[in-house]
């Protein structure tokens, strides 16, 4: 575990990965507490004002603090994303192990029926979701839970097949170890490493595709505010105010890449074959 640590401290993209998420996530936490102006109030009077002393980073068409609603439209996007990638952690993983675990015909069903769910492209899948189930940040996070469900599945899978095979498995197995047993305490634990790269990849793409459907008018409704609802709406104000739409989109960013370069980072530390860097 110290070792693993001490590999994580010196690895570049963990650091800088950590530099941008730490005081995302205090902004997600504490942020709200802080702000000066109601993100949902309207003020007639400052429709589109540059930056300025009252508000630090302008305001929207409505004459709402845009510092005010990026500091509360960080929590949708990271809601949805962490709650949908612990429904699709916990749903793909019981599937794929309990599919390698269980092998033949049974197995196979189990993730040719996951696999259905990898034909269809997840914003259109998405989409269809949200139609079906109606906007909001719960159906959001469903909609996640669903779409990631398969990439953990085929994960746990490919790595419980090879678990399986080895001693310390078979040993439990010839004992008499209840399947259950074998799975939860020999198996699941053997896999954790691949899974964790795996949940800091889904977290950034869930932000995307809740930024994405957000962006469409499909994701938080109003006057709730998330960061791809402000880019969507920032986008018939460019050439009035384009720090507008430069704020929310800079942040979604930052964001992302330190999600991915979080993913990056694990997977060198955790891989032996791979070497660190930046």
């Amino acid at each position: 575990m110290m070792d693993t640590l001490k590999r994580c401290a010196h690895n570049s993209k963990f650091v800088v990965s950590l530099a941008i998420l730490i005081p995302l996530a205090f902004i997600a936490i504490f942020g709200p507490s802080f702000i000066r102006h109601d993100p949902r109030e309207m003020n007639t009077k400052e429709i589109l004002k540059p930056m300025s002393a009252s508000y630090p980073l302008g305001t929207d068409e409505f004459g709402r603090s845009i510092a005010s609603r990026l500091i509360v439209g960080i929590r949708p996007s990271i809601t949805v994303a962490i709650v949908g990638t612990i429904i699709a952690l916990i749903s793909g993983t019981i599937i794929g192990v309990t599919g390698a675990y269980v092998g033949g015909r049974v197995g196979n069903a189990l993730m040719r029926a996951v696999e259905i769910i990898l034909c269809f492209p997840p914003i259109l899948l998405a989409m269809m979701v949200v139609g079906l189930w109606g906007a909001g940040i719960k159906n959001l996070t469903i909609a996640v839970g669903i779409l990631y469900t398969p990439h953990f599945a085929r994960l746990s899978f490919a790595a419980t097949l090879q678990i399986k095979k080895l001693e310390f498995v078979e040993s439990d197995i010839s004992i008499g170890s209840s399947s259950l047993r074998v799975m939860a305490k020999s198996i699941i634990p053997n896999i954790f490493s691949p899974i964790m790269i795996q949940i800091s990849l889904t977290i950034a793409n869930a932000i995307l595709l809740e930024s994405g459907l957000s962006f469409l008018g499909l994701g938080v409704q109003p006057p709730d505010p998330s960061w791809g609802q402000m880019i969507g709406d920032a986008k018939n104000y460019l050439s009035v105010n384009i720090m507008y739409m430069v704020w929310p989109a800079l942040l979604l960013s930052l964001m992302i890449l330190a999600t991915n370069l979080l993913g990056d980072a694990l997977r060198d530390v955790l891989d032996p074959k791979l070497k660190d860097g930046f």
